[in-house]
């Protein structure tokens, strides 16, 4: 299983986060031909090697262009934009990039959204965010999705996040330090942080954003076979490296994973079909990791279906939420399950001439007694499928 590791001891901004991602992806020239696709102007995006403490990594810069077109560097300042959420959500929905990046994105940026509009008090569709419409966040947050697609890690996991003390100046004035957007954002998201003893800020909102959206788990690095780290250095002082580090690997596991996720039920038997589907469709745009239905018959032999969600633990209070709205459900069940899981990895296979030479992703299983066996990413599919006309079931037949 293709894992990432947030070592997030040194805090996570926007800017760290594209940093150790690039390192990791090692072609700087894609990633600019990618973010090019959002069709804005305004910035230039400066890319180089930075050292921090002994600690080389890689630094990013989004430079923005000023009311006299001089390049400002925006570094981890929060930079004032007034841009509303919908106006980010069309700008990123209207851009060619793919659509697990739109969606990854938009995520992330809704979580911004509900933290801000809590702590100004107003309705998220009157917010006009002080970062989060800022341009180089719009650039570190759809940077890191494009990233993130480009990486395809089937976990990601983090360590509990720092984040320092103190005071920092931003739009609204003097904040102490974590600002209230950060606080609502790691709150709303159940995500683990401790203060150290560092004078600044080391969680930006952006950061706290991505990493909430990310990870499934926080705490200790999981066993894994390293085979990479990415560093990506921040612009402030904190005593020490001020470094994100980003390991990826594939999780050590011989088909008996003890991994724990939570199961929630419920019966529901006078919904409509539209209404169950819509419900699943916003399950799973909220991360759970499945959702079914199951024919049913309940007491006085009403025809009914189960609901079925799994999901991680802290996932649970927002599906419950979703299903109470969605459906005439008054009640839920759930409850922690164990779940064994075959190793795992993402390959790539190329494919013959008539089919344009293309690459599809694989999942490449491997069994308990060595047996392998691969399975084609559908999305993958689907686009060959696409540019050259072939039935999809033919590309299926070439996965061996």
């Amino acid at each position: 299983m293709k894992t990432l590791f947030f070592d997030c001891s040194s805090g996570i901004s926007g800017n760290m986060t594209l940093g150790a991602l690039l390192e990791l992806v090692g072609d700087e020239i894609w990633f600019l031909e990618q973010i090019e696709k959002l069709s804005i102007w305004g910035y230039q995006i400066d890319i180089s090697k930075r050292e921090s403490h002994g600690i080389s990594g890689t630094f990013v810069d989004v430079r923005i262009a000023s009311e006299d077109d001089a390049l400002q560097s925006s570094g981890d300042c929060h930079v004032h934009m007034h841009r509303n959420l919908q106006d980010i959500e069309q700008l990123i929905r209207n851009s060619s990039l793919e659509l697990d990046v739109k969606d990854l994105a938009i995520e992330i940026f809704r979580k911004v959204a509900v933290a801000e509009a809590k702590v100004h008090g107003k309705p998220i569709e009157q917010v006009h965010f002080h970062e989060v419409g800022a341009m180089d966040s719009i650039i570190d947050i759809v940077g890191t999705a494009i990233l993130i697609r480009k990486l395809n890690p089937d976990r990601i996991c983090a360590s509990v996040l720092n984040e320092g003390h103190g005071f920092i100046d931003c739009q609204h004035g003097r904040m102490a330090v974590p600002v209230p957007a950060t606080v609502e954002i790691l709150a709303n998201a159940g995500v683990p942080f401790r203060q150290v003893d560092v004078e600044t800020e080391m969680i930006t909102p952006t950061g706290a954003a991505i990493i909430a959206t990310l990870a499934e788990e926080f705490g200790n690095v999981p066993a894994m076979k390293l085979k990479g780290v990415g560093y990506g250095v921040g612009s402030r002082e904190i005593g020490y490296a001020n470094a994100l580090k980003v390991y990826v690997g594939e999780s050590i596991s011989n088909g008996d994973s003890n991994d724990e996720i939570y199961v929630i039920e419920t019966n529901i038997d006078d919904a409509t079909g539209e209404e169950l589907g819509y419900t699943m469709e916003r399950l799973l745009e909220a991360g759970a990791k499945d959702a079914f239905y199951t024919p049913i018959f309940m007491k006085k032999n009403r025809p009914a279906y189960q609901l079925t969600v799994l999901c991680e633990q802290k996932k649970i209070q927002e599906l419950q939420e979703i299903i109470f709205c969605e459906t005439t459900t008054i009640g839920v069940r759930y409850y922690p399950v164990k779940r064994t899981e075959l190793m795992r990895e993402m390959v790539e296979m190329q494919l013959p001439e008539e089919y344009a030479g293309e690459r599809i992703r694989c999942k490449k299983v491997t069994t308990p007694g060595g047996e392998t066996f691969l399975y084609p990413e559908y999305e993958d599919m689907r686009e060959v499928a696409k540019k050259t006309g072939k039935p999809i079931k033919e590309i299926r037949n070439l996965v061996h």
